[in-house]
């Protein structure tokens, strides 16, 4: 069952519709500004009815707040080195907004646009057409997200279609705290990933190529541990990241759906299986939160973001273009999609 209501207004008076899904005493809610899962409330082992993700109570805050909480990336998540961009030998320079590079879609990402929507039954299905030109991306681009949240899963299923070669990166910025959004930092939280590489970053944390083998470093998950264990290790991209923020490459190929990541929160007993068929996740421990949160101050590392994708810079990089490449043709499908199963441990 979905049930609308009025969220607020933007600072132009656009309506922002807030949409709640609910799948018996759990529910998420997701705004058509921006697609942002605004608020996910699962059962704690106690009973007690847990919000999981990290956001504001007002359209302002989302407006001018930064972080991107709980927000839908695009067109193109995560970064490209300098901006640049060379389609069919055709060069373009898209807007640098994070040291020099291009971050998130550019100055007015998907995260700021409204969103039309459909619903059928449990599902909520948002579009946008971005056109040919805007952040200087070439194509008129046609995007869908489809929210569907049942026995305790929250799916997000991503498509894209281009009238112009293009390329395109979608993703959801969640923040996760799975002891709940107002209990302090989210170190405590016991994660394990699939994965046997990062790929490594220069100092403006775009990866230029190669990969780094995670194994006897504070990047190995693959047993499982608190993200907060090893997170101010000695260590050249911790340092860079100032913490966690790096592509973990998964051992899927592009189109294959796997289950890449668990995580779970010990006060609440609540955990969190992630599957996806992107080839990598942004793992980023919320080094940079500073804000004013639903109900309490959110602090560095008070969430977690597990951001399906495929490797940043892949269209500079042709070896991780092969991992899974951005590129997107004419008339070609962008289908992807991303599952987060609650339960209790």
């Amino acid at each position: 069952m979905i049930t609308k209501r009025v969220f607020g207004r933007t600072k132009d008076g656009r309506k922002v519709l807030a949409f709640t899904i609910a799948d018996g005493r759990s529910s998420v809610t997701v705004l058509n500004y921006g697609g942002i899962i605004q608020r996910l409330v699962v059962p704690a082992s106690d009973g007690r009815l847990t919000d999981v993700v990290l956001g504001y109570k007002t359209v302002a805050e989302y407006e001018e707040n930064g972080g991107y909480l709980g927000a839908l990336i695009g067109r193109f998540g995560n970064r490209i080195g300098e901006g640049k961009l060379t389609v069919d030998g055709v060069d373009y320079a898209l807007y640098c907004n994070d040291r020099g590079n291009h971050l998130h879609g550019g100055k007015n990402g998907f995260n700021k646009k409204i969103w039309s929507y459909g619903i059928a039954g449990n599902t909520l299905a948002l579009s946008i057409v971005s056109p040919d030109g805007e952040e200087n991306y070439p194509g008129t681009l046609k995007a869908t997200a489809v929210y569907t949240f049942k026995n305790g899963v929250l799916r997000i299923h991503y498509r894209a279609v281009s009238d112009k070669k293009t390329v395109v990166n979608l993703t959801n910025h969640a923040y996760f705290n799975l002891n709940g959004e107002s209990s302090g930092t989210a170190l405590g939280n016991v994660l394990w990933l699939d994965s046997a590489e990062i790929t490594p970053t220069n100092e403006t944390m775009i990866p230029t190529g190669g990969f780094r083998q995670v194994e006897g470093t504070p990047f190995d998950f693959n047993e499982p541990k608190p993200i907060g264990r090893d997170i101010g290790a000695e260590d050249t991209d911790l340092g860079q990241g100032n913490g966690y923020d790096h592509c973990f490459v998964l051992k899927n190929r592009a189109g294959e759906f796997v289950h890449y990541g668990t995580a779970y929160g010990p006060a609440t007993g609540i955990a969190m299986d992630c599957y996806t068929d992107m080839p990598a996740v942004q793992f980023y421990a919320g080094n940079g939160l500073n804000q004013q949160g639903k109900w309490s101050k959110y602090v560095s590392r008070t969430g977690f973001c597990l951001e399906t994708q495929a490797i940043p810079n892949n269209v500079n990089v042709p070896e991780y273009a092969e991992r899974g490449s951005s590129y997107l043709g004419a008339g070609e499908k962008y289908d992807y999609c991303a599952e987060y199963r609650f339960h209790l441990k």
